[in-house]
């Protein structure tokens, strides 16, 4: 559960930038921080590029069609990201230049490049190895640092929902300066804005 003293000062700084932007903090409440679910980073880069440009909800049932693949072969999705299985991986929904992007990923994690050590380093020159692979942006890179390292002070700039909704809630286009006022939990404020999100889907 994130701490209470980081929600409050969330709030506290909300309300000098935004009533909306406070209200929503405030109804979302205190949030679950979740541990990274993948055992590697290469697992979480994985799933992230396939979610790239697609929705929650397309991005789960190409994954899901991958893991199926990859049983059926008596695998994991891994084991399909190699010379061979491209055709089975266009069947499933994964695009050409995806298909590349994972290959990509499976040899950097062969090569070493996906070690322990990823863990100590900043999030700019963590950021900066991992874009190095084809096929992984600046996006790609603030999810893995969001989420698989916890890395609270990423403000994720290329994510549409996380941007739309900090613009919806402060009226203000610049949202690089808006979550700067956040930091060092520029992280924590994206979360806040996609649970925003989220809420006002379901109440939609």
């Amino acid at each position: 559960m994130l701490d209470a003293v980081i929600y409050d000062r969330l709030l506290d700084t909300a309300s000098t930038i935004s009533e909306p932007l406070r209200a929503a903090i405030a109804a979302v409440g205190l949030i679950e921080i979740a541990p990274p679910s993948h055992a590697s980073v290469a697992e979480r880069l994985f799933i992230e590029v396939v979610n790239q440009q697609l929705s929650t909800k397309a991005a789960l049932s190409i994954w899901t069609r991958v893991e199926a693949a990859a049983a059926a072969q008596g695998g994991a999705p891994r084991d399909l990201f190699v010379p061979g299985y491209e055709t089975l991986l266009r069947g499933c929904g994964v695009s050409a230049n995806k298909v590349r992007a994972l290959q990509a990923i499976r040899d950097a994690e062969e090569a070493g490049l996906l070690g322990a050590e990823l863990t100590a380093l900043p999030h700019a020159e963590r950021s900066a190895v991992l874009c190095r692979i084809r096929g992984v942006g600046p996006w790609t890179a603030d999810m893995a640092g969001i989420f698989h390292f916890l890395d609270p002070d990423i403000w994720p700039v290329g994510d549409v929902a996380a941007v739309g909704v900090l613009r919806r809630l402060t009226g203000v286009d610049d949202t690089v300066a808006v979550a700067a006022c956040f930091a060092p939990y520029r992280s924590i404020l994206a979360r806040y804005m996609w649970r925003s999100r989220d809420t006002a889907s379901i109440a939609a």
